[in-house]
Parts: C-alpha cells; sequence; structure tokens
C-alpha cells in the first residue's frame, strides 16, 4: 500500500510524531512526503528517510499530481498553514482517496472548516476532545462515521537500571516545558506558583523566551522570583525533566494545542502531571488516578501545594502516569490505528474535491475560515499573536501573502 503524506513541512511535533510513526510503520505500507517547505531543520526528516520514508519538497520540481495519482491513500496533515490552503485551492489535484489527519484541536480558533471534514475520504483527530466540537457534533451520522483519532504525542522510552530509571513522583522538584508566551501559557502561571503554600517551591521552566517579554517580566515582579528559573530552550527535553517529580502545565482555556507532547513525555517518566480542565488535558490526564485536574488557578496552587507535602500521593500517582503514557500513547498503536484507515478508504473509489468550494480561493477567505466563530462573537483571539509567524496569524498569511490587498486592508483593522 502506497501512502503520500502531503505537509507543510516536518519540522516540530508533526515531524516528531512521523519520525516516531514511520519506525513503527508495517513494511507492507510504503510512505513518501510531499514538503511545501525545503526543511530547515532536518532531524526528522533525516529519521524519516532512515526508516525507510522518500521525501521530496515543493522546490525540486517533482510532479505532485504524478505522486497522488501513484498512491492509494493521500494522507493530508492538516493544520492553518497558508502554503496548505494556496496548494489545496488553487491547484488541480487528480482525484484520490484522501485521509486528513488534524494537527489542531478545532475547539477553538484555528477552527476546522467543517466542509472540509465532509469533504474528505477520512478525517482523523489526534485526540477525543476534537469531537466535542459544536460543529462536529451537528455533523451527520454519515459523516461522523468517517472520523477517527489516531494519537501523535509519544512518550520516552528508558532503560531498567537505577541509573537510568527517572526520578518520578519521588522528586518534589517541579517542571514546566513547552511554550513560553501567553499565547498558549495560561497568563496566571506566575501568579500560581506565587500562590503555592510552600516556601520551598521551586519551578524550571523550559523553553524558549524573550527575556523582555511578558513572561519574563511577569517573572521577575512576583512576590517569589527566587520560585522560577527561566532556563530557556533545551535541546534535550527527557535530561531537563529527568530529574523533576511534578509537571506543571497550566494552558489557557482556549489553547489550540491537542495532543500535547510534553505533558505525554513528561507522564511517561513518571512525573506527576498538574493541568487545568482544559479539553485537551483532560482527554489526557484523570482526576486523582494520573495525575491533578484543577478547577482554576486558585485551585491549581492549592493542589500543588498539598501534592509538594505528600510524597506517598506523588509516587502513586507518578505510576500511574507512567502505565498511561506506556499502555496509550505508543507509536505503534498509533501507526496500527492509521492502518486501520487505510485499508477500510483502500477499497472506494478515488474521488475528486473541489477545494476551493470548500475553503474559499482566496487568502483573506482560508483565514477567516479558521476564524468564524470567533468573527461571528466579535473578534475573539482573532489576530492572536505570540511572535510574528505565530502559526497561522494574520503576519503568517502576509508574510506568505505579501502583496494581498484583502489580508492587508484586514490587518490594519
Amino acid at each position: 500500500m502506497k501512502v503520500l503524506h502531503i505537509t507543510p513541512h516536518l519540522g516540530g511535533g508533526v515531524g516528531k510524531a512521523h519520525a516516531a510513526i514511520q519506525g513503527a510503520t508495517d513494511p507492507t505500507v510504503e510512505r513518501a512526503y510531499y514538503l511545501l517547505e525545503e526543511p530547515r531543520d532536518r532531524r526528522y526528516a533525516d529519521l524519516i528517510e532512515q526508516a525507510g520514508g522518500r521525501l521530496h519538497h515543493a522546490g525540486q520540481g517533482v510532479s505532485l499530481a504524478e505522486l497522488i495519482e501513484d498512491a492509494d491513500i493521500v494522507q493530508i496533515e492538516w493544520w492553518n498553514h497558508p502554503r496548505l490552503y494556496h496548494l489545496l485551492a488553487t491547484t488541480a489535484l487528480p482525484p484520490m482517496r484522501s485521509l486528513f489527519w488534524a494537527h489542531v484541536s478545532g475547539l477553538f480558533a484555528p477552527y476546522i472548516p467543517t466542509g472540509l471534514v465532509a469533504a474528505a475520504g477520512r478525517f482523523l483527530f489526534t485526540s477525543p476532545c476534537s469531537l466535542q466540537a459544536p460543529e462536529i457534533e451537528a455533523l451527520s451520522d454519515t459523516v461522523r462515521a468517517r472520523l477517527g483519532v489516531v494519537g501523535s504525542s509519544f512518550g520516552f522510552e528508558y532503560g531498567r537500571t537505577a541509573d537510568e530509571m527517572p526520578a518520578g513522583g519521588a522528586s518534589s522538584a517541579v517542571a514546566y516545558l513547552g511554550t513560553v508566551d501567553f499565547v498558549k501559557m495560561h497568563p496566571a502561571f506566575f501568579d500560581i506558583i506565587d500562590a503555592v503554600d510552600n516556601a520551598d517551591i521551586r519551578v524550571s521552566v523550559w523553553g524558549g523566551f524573550d527575556a523582555e517579554g511578558e513572561p519574563a517580566r511577569r517573572a521577575r515582579s512576583m512576590r517569589h522570583p527566587e520560585r522560577v528559573r527561566l532556563e530557556g530552550q533545551t535541546a534535550d527535553p527527557r535530561a531537563a525533566l529527568q530529574a523533576a517529580g511534578i509537571f506543571v502545565y497550566p494552558l489557557r482555556e482556549d489553547h489550540y494545542g491537542t495532543a500535547e507532547n510534553a505533558l505525554i513525555e513528561a507522564m511517561s517518566l513518571g512525573l506527576v502531571p498538574v493541568v487545568l480542565a482544559n479539553p485537551a488535558e483532560r482527554a489526557i490526564v484523570t482526576d486523582g488516578v494520573n495525575g491533578v485536574v484543577a478547577a482554576d488557578p486558585d485551585d491549581m496552587a492549592g493542589r500543588l501545594g498539598r501534592l509538594l507535602a505528600e510524597p506517598e500521593e506523588r509516587v502513586r500517582l507518578s505510576a500511574a502516569a507512567r502505565t498511561t503514557a506506556r499502555d496509550r500513547y505508543q507509536p505503534r498503536r498509533s501507526a496500527g490505528l492509521l492502518e486501520e484507515h487505510y485499508r477500510a478508504l483502500v477499497g472506494e473509489p478515488k474521488m475528486r474535491i473541489d477545494f476551493a468550494g470548500v475553503l474559499g480561493s482566496k487568502p483573506v477567505d482560508w483565514f477567516l475560515s479558521m476564524q468564524q466563530r470567533d468573527r461571528e462573537s466579535g473578534g475573539g483571539r482573532m489576530f492572536a499573536a505570540g511572535g510574528a509567524l505565530s502559526k497561522g496569524s494574520i503576519d503568517h498569511f502576509l508574510a506568505t501573502f505579501p502583496d494581498d490587498p484583502a489580508l492587508l486592508a484586514l490587518s490594519a483593522r
């Protein structure tokens, strides 16, 4: 079976997921990847090639139409990337058996166009929380029968000697690893740490940050600034997490994440997750079973303090967190689920999809299609920042289509 993946790139979480899945793929499945951007960081691209995947990118002049015609399944890695919209809406693509794998939740902006979900041969999400979106719940039974969930985040594996085993819940050290920006991190992050009733709490915050940005300023203005250390970006997240026992992970309630790589990696090392009751996190962490799910920032501060004072509870939750990661978040499991969808889809005829009719024909249509619910409610986070080229932001679209008059007019509002 030949599967062609169309993806904007193979960086970040998408590249990491496919490097793992390629290594766990059944030998009867041949995977090729068509990248819309030439790889800048080849780390995951190289791993995919070493595991047998074939890589092409748009700049090589390879015929995408021929690759599609040769493929049994065309898997489109979906998120709100302007180049992906452009390819689908402006290119005369041949008929295909299409499978979309969404790497955003769709619960908040960026939304997933429901017309795209209905038009796809199969549409897969990376978390069951996406099935709770009102637009998805309102789809017909026929369309919902073509939906599925395949996880894209996987835990670390570790050895069995004493030196190789992570500290897990035995340690009272606290860590955060992820986006150090309030576009995803909860704006009360530093207030939570300040409010914990334990003078000995120390939190290592891993992730790139702007020394003059808002999170760094908030850290400096804490009542107890000694409690937080901004460590910066790490090339070795496993080593960054290895000595900690608690993973504090408060995200804003309308964040766009879904699979939450850092959370699952931390759990695989036995760190006890402490999260807020957002849909994506609740799909991974069960309160009192394999971690702590707090109702709000005040509740998180109180429960984090109690967890620090209860080493036996930390050890119990640590073991359950590690078991969850081991049993539910493995590349071979996701590879197997994908292959089940391939086998079901390969018996169906190839279909031509009118992507322009589904997504719109112009960049402003594509941008607004993923902001629709926010637009109807008066704007919301339509132009959310988080860095000039934050995923699918107005700045990202303008960087791709710098002379588009409708986008320029929209950004000037």
